[in-house]
């Protein structure tokens, strides 16, 4: 439905982007849902096979960029994003130069972000309606067919970068994205335009060239991709080239020139949990099921399971330097239940001669 004739749409504006700041979130801004001009890149990456076994990307085909047809109705999108950006944890470049520590992408080290973010754009959703009255809507982050993105660049948030992550000339790309999905018609911001110039830092520095081109990533060899989304083996020919990044990567953004300007997390939410940004792959690969399970509760790492979370850890400690302490994890482990976990450990033990 549509606000009563009396609502001023441009006062309803300012006050959403007021509350959504009361919210914690770095800024909100408003697009339309005519995304045709994605649609011919959406179907060429997913003809393409780059999407690897995110079956559900293909399987809601054009769905992600026709917003009214994942919900009936919506005629504009409220986007928001929120930075998350953990300043107090160890330096990220420090970790990844001690082949004996596992890397954790900075997103991951605090709080689940879904239920972080779906809880305070609700909220928001819900300040609306009490002003306005009921009104349709939808809250999304992460969570369904949505080109979050496009949306966000459409809105005005940031641009594109070419390793296909939004970006903020005041704000770099350490955030997350949100969207609520409504029928008020509400006016769009205009986009900004793109500032990587001829900049090619974050292709040059993919571990596993997963950027096969600016604004086109090959997820089938993303580190984000193998070590959250992939359920089966992690390709043998990949494996050296993680390193020891145990939950997604983010060397990309740590090249990236813009991301001196990016904003430290303004919740608690995000702060560092279980010591996750220094911590030793072999004390990690110690921890028993019910040890991942319990540490890992409200944490966005428990949603890839003990088994994933173990098949990760092998590889890094393939790739860690010959310690005895590193031997001994993996051996402890040679006979693991799980077949694809003890696929990885014999990798790593023969890395290491053993």
């Amino acid at each position: 439905m549509q606000p009563a004739a009396t609502t001023d749409i441009e006062a309803l504006v300012r006050t959403i982007r007021a509350w959504g700041r009361e919210a914690g979130f770095g800024a909100v801004a408003f697009s339309d849902i005519d995304l045709t001009t994605a649609e011919p890149g959406l179907l060429a990456w997913l003809e393409a096979g780059f999407h690897g076994g995110m079956d559900y990307m293909a399987r809601h085909g054009l769905k992600r960029a026709r917003p009214a047809e994942l919900v009936p109705g919506t005629v504009s999108v409220i986007t928001a994003r929120m930075d998350y950006w953990p300043a107090e944890a160890k330096p990220a470049d420090a970790v990844l130069e001690d082949g004996e520590r596992a890397y954790v992408s900075r997103y991951a080290l605090g709080r689940d972000y879904h239920k972080v973010l779906r809880t305070r754009l609700q909220h928001l959703a819900d300040r609306v309606a009490t002003a306005i009255g009921p009104f349709g809507h939808r809250v999304f982050t992460d969570s369904a067919p949505v080109l979050e993105v496009e949306l966000a660049r459409k809105s005005g948030l940031g641009w594109r970068g070419k390793h296909t992550l939004l970006l903020d000339r005041n704000a770099g790309s350490w955030f997350f994205l949100g969207e609520i999905y409504t029928d008020l018609a509400l006016p769009p911001d205009t986009p900004v335009s793109d500032h990587c110039g001829t900049c090619k830092r974050c292709i040059e520095v993919c571990p596993t060239r997963a950027i096969v081109a600016p604004y086109r990533l090959d997820a089938r060899r993303c580190i984000s991709y193998l070590t959250i989304e992939h359920a089966g083996a992690i390709p043998e020919e990949l494996r050296p080239l993680l390193g020891n990044r145990v939950y997604g990567c983010d060397d990309c953004q740590l090249v990236c020139p813009w991301n001196k300007y990016a904003r430290p997390a303004g919740l608690p939410d995000f702060a560092v949990r279980n010591g996750l940004d220094d911590t030793t792959l072999a004390g990690l690969f110690r921890w028993t099921e019910t040890e991942f399970e319990s540490r890992m509760e409200g944490s966005a790492i428990r949603r890839i399971g003990y088994e994933r979370w173990s098949r990760n850890l092998a590889v890094g400690l393939g790739n860690a330097p010959t310690t005895q302490e590193v031997v001994a994890a993996l051996e402890a482990r040679r006979h693991d239940p799980s077949v694809l976990v003890r696929e990885h450990v014999v990798w790593a033990l023969a890395r290491h001669g053993s």
